[in-house]
Order: C-alpha cells, then structure tokens, then sequence
C-alpha cells in the first residue's frame, strides 16, 4: 500500500465503511459485530468510532452500542436535496414520454421517502408532496426498495410497520407482501394497483447502483396505468432509471 494511502486516507475510507455498516445492521451496532464484518481489529475500530462520536457522527448508547449521530441528519438532508435536483430532468422525461406524474424515493429507516417529483399534464394526476413519507408495504416505490433488501430484513421491517391497509387492495400479510417482492425481482418492477389510493395505479424500479436504495415511478388513475400501458412504460422506466444511476455515481 502506498505510504500516502497507509496514512489519513485509509482512515477516512474506514471510517466511512464503519458508518455504511452501522446503517446497514439497522442503526446501531456493536464493536465486536463492526470486527467481524470488517476484518479490522477491535483496537482500530474502537479509535475510529470514538472520533466519529467525538465530531457527532455517531453516538454510543447506554449499553454500550454504537448509533449513527445526528449530525448526519444535516448532510442527509443536503444530499437528499442534491439527488431530487439530479433525478428531476429524468423524471420529466418520464412525464414526457409516458405522460403520467413521476416520482423518485429512497428507503429511509422502516419508510420510502420521496425526495423528487414532476407532475403529469393532465388535469386528472397524481400528486405527492416532495418529503412526504410511506410505509413502503402499499407503494410502488416501497415494494421496489424492498425488493432490493434481503427477506429477513423486509420482513423485520414489515413487523415493525404493522403493514395497516390504506384501501381495500392494500397487501396486510407479510407472507403475501414476500412472495411479491420476489415476484418484483424477478420482473423487474413492482405494481401498486390500487393498493396505497383507491383508483391509482403505480409503476415502479429500482434505480441500479445508487449510492442508496432508490427507486422511480410513474402514477395515475387506473383507467389510463392499464395492463397495456404497462408494457409501454415499463422499458421506459428502466432506461430513465439506469441513466439516472450512471448520473448519479459518476
């Protein structure tokens, strides 16, 4: 290893690894568990923790665990900020091509958090406020970046959410709700057919090797999100979406 990359820069991209991995155990973890995963020595993870506690990255709890900090919910925001300002001319293009509302959400704890919208033409649309929050289980979005996680985890999330029905169509059986996910995956989209709004019909994929679990969408009323319409604006959505996630990562 070069001697410039043996010094600060290494201590960087482990303290950034560190942080990735405690939001991926669910926000809190402990050292012993950051060992095993990363491979690096308790003594070295214990000093770069201590220094992210110290700047208010993160924050050790009463017994001992280490939680993301709140001054991450500063730069979440911003970055959050940053990715609706990227996605919103591919979404347009999304609203252009296939002439329905188009939105982006991110997984956020247990809730799909839309950060970017562009609205349809038409007068009879769908709309979300950019910043409003989901459970993912009735959502096209949600049931995206679900897909995107491992089983255990979604169910883990889908019993802390409780899954309550918005409509009558509304998946409430988490058995159900993984048996779709697995149908997303294999697909390659996910369907809220009537399922978060009663008439509303959403299309939705992943967005590939985004820096964070994304996902894009169209929605309308149902009379004009057919079956057929279906086949149209599928491939749509995938060549906005990887084109979005070379933007995003380059």
């Amino acid at each position: 290893m070069p001697a410039d990359r043996a010094g600060g820069v290494q201590s960087l991209e482990r303290a950034f690894d560190l942080l990735e991995r405690v939001a991926d155990a669910g926000g809190e973890v402990g050292l012993s568990e950051l060992s095993a995963s990363s491979g690096l020595p308790l003594p070295t993870i214990h000093r770069l923790m201590r220094t992210l506690v110290d700047c208010g990255y993160v924050r050790q709890q009463p017994n001992r665990r280490y939680a993301l900090g709140p001054r991450l919910i500063r730069l979440g925001e911003s970055a959050s900020r940053l990715l609706g300002a990227w996605a919103r001319p591919h979404l347009a293009e999304l609203v252009e091509t296939t002439g329905e509302t188009a939105n982006m959400a991110l997984l956020d704890g247990d809730e799909a958090v839309y950060v970017a919208q562009v609205p349809s033409r038409h007068s009879m649309r769908m709309f979300t406020e950019v910043g409003r929050r989901v459970l993912p289980h009735s959502t096209g979005v949600g049931k995206a970046l679900l897909a995107q996680v491992p089983p255990e985890r979604a169910r883990a999330l889908l019993a802390r959410t409780g899954m309550p029905a918005a409509t009558e169509h509304t998946i409430t059986d988490p058995d159900v709700l993984l048996a779709e996910l697995e149908r997303v995956r294999e697909r390659g989209y996910a369907v809220d057919d009537n399922e978060q709004e009663a008439g509303v019909r959403c299309l939705a994929v992943a967005v590939p090797g985004a820096p964070t679990a994304a996902a894009i969408s169209i929605s309308g009323p149902a009379a004009r999100v057919t079956e057929a319409a279906t086949d149209r604006i599928v491939p749509v959505l995938h060549d906005v979406a990887r084109r979005l996630a070379r933007a995003l990562t380059t």
